[in-house]
């Protein structure tokens, strides 16, 4: 049986993002079965039995029959290699659907991350207000040139959804969570198209699941 890790809660803005979600949906377009292990903050994840499956004590892990691994990048690509839903049989296929996961972690992630950051997280602190503009004009430049390339098309290769879609996707959800999206009709309607999969809305609802079982209680 395949297991994955997640936290037990998170705050609402983080809700949905978390990037369990990322092999969730992923085990879900591939039809396979998974456990869910949840695990709390603090001494959950700096435990030593959780560093050996995750040596920097983030979410998610994965466990399968002896094969523990960590990075939401790998484990979905090693998802997507057993399941032609999420990755082309042809090999030139196959090697475009890979090189749309790496442009999502590496070209475009970073950049509206950090701008999650430094709109949430940091929003009060004097480097982020420093930092904002030149962070916001490369963040915006990246998502254009992506709106580009994808042009109008439904995904991002001319052969349907990919492994490729499910993580550009996965990343382009933090930009919307952060207003990145407004001004982008093409990416807004790419990741409405894919996040309107029942594969995504399952892995969605069995995230937060959990947060709403486990929320603190309201202050009083």
């Amino acid at each position: 049986m395949i297991r994955v890790y997640a936290f037990k809660w998170v705050p609402s803005f983080a809700q949905g993002l978390v990037r369990d979600l990322r092999v969730r949906w992923a085990l879900e377009e591939a039809g396979q079965p998974y456990e869910e292990v949840l695990i709390g903050f603090g001494a959950d994840q700096a435990s030593p039995e959780y560093r050996e499956l995750q040596p920097f004590g983030q979410v998610p892990a994965y466990e399968e029959d002896g094969l523990a691994l960590f990075e939401s990048g790998a484990i979905v690509l090693r998802i997507a290699a057993r399941s032609e839903a999420l990755m082309p049989h042809d090999g030139a296929a196959r090697a475009k659907a890979m090189q749309w996961v790496f442009a999502a972690i590496n070209s475009i992630e970073p950049h509206v991350q950090q701008m999650a950051f430094i709109l949430g997280f940091y929003k009060d602190e004097e480097w982020a207000k420093l930092r904002r503009p030149s962070a916001l004009e490369i963040a915006e430049r990246r998502l254009d040139q992506l709106a580009e390339r994808l042009g109008d098309k439904p995904f991002l290769e001319e052969g349907g959804f990919t492994v490729g879609d499910l993580m550009m996707t996965s990343v382009l959800r933090i930009g919307n969570s952060c207003g990145l999206l407004d001004r982008r009709p093409t990416l807004s309607a790419y990741v409405a198209r894919c996040e309107s999969r029942p594969a995504f809305q399952k892995a969605l609802a069995d995230q937060l699941r959990p947060f709403a079982e486990n929320a603190p209680p309201a202050a009083a």
